[in-house]
């Protein structure tokens, strides 16, 4: 790993990280970032080449879930790898459907964290053992037999809006901005989705949104 991307918004948290980054990858250029605006920047320009990025998910100007499907887009041969504090299906999936290539949790130890890095080199997702679970246990279910797939959802064009930036993480106030409506009509729309689609969760939203076809879609 030649060039490395951190975002991480606490400088402390960022300077332990990097120090662990190196000690994992010896002689790698990190790029520090505090804001998702700034490394949504840094990677348009495509000034630096990243190999892997390591995003924290809730930052002070936004979520990285979209760093890392910007990353994906401009730079499908790196790597993303979320780094936080969130092991929740709603952080967990909508990061995983833009991209991410492992998940990892902070609250581990360095020692468990820095093997979990090491794994990347051999081609291995480095996934902490609670989010490997979740995983596993996703496709376990999806492995099912489908008694209703709900082959007839019809969403109207709003809805469908509504549903892409659920499923991509944005709360209701940052929806409600996005389509110039106010959260409370967000919130009625959200409502009206999950029961058009019987789902309870931003994870099963963001699971039928890929289903839909809507991540493809230009919004």
């Amino acid at each position: 790993m030649n060039n490395i991307l951190l975002l991480e918004d606490l400088p402390e948290i960022r300077a332990w990280m990097k120090a662990l980054v190196l000690q994992v990858f010896p002689g790698a250029a990190v790029s520090e970032s505090a804001r998702v605006h700034d490394a949504l920047q840094l990677i348009s320009s495509g000034s630096v080449k990243f190999d892997l990025a390591l995003i924290d998910l809730g930052l002070p100007d936004g979520s990285g879930v979209d760093v890392v499907a910007k990353l994906r887009d401009k730079q499908p041969d790196a790597l993303s790898v979320v780094v936080t504090i969130h092991d929740d299906d709603d952080h967990l999936f909508p990061a995983l459907q833009a991209g991410a290539f492992g998940y990892i949790l902070k609250e581990q130890a360095r020692e468990l964290i820095a093997e979990q890095l090491q794994r990347i080199s051999a081609g291995e997702p480095p996934l902490s053992p609670s989010i490997a679970r979740k995983v596993i246990k996703y496709f376990a279910e999806q492995a099912k037999p489908q008694h209703d797939p709900l082959p007839h959802v019809q969403l109207t064009e709003r809805e469908s809006e509504v549903l892409l930036r659920v499923a991509k993480g944005f709360t209701l106030p940052e929806i409600g901005v996005q389509l110039n409506l106010s959260r409370h009509t967000i919130a009625d729309y959200v409502k009206q989705i999950y029961r058009k689609l019987n789902v309870s969760s931003r994870a099963e939203a963001a699971l039928e949104a890929q289903r839909l076809g809507l991540f493809g879609r230009s919004r």
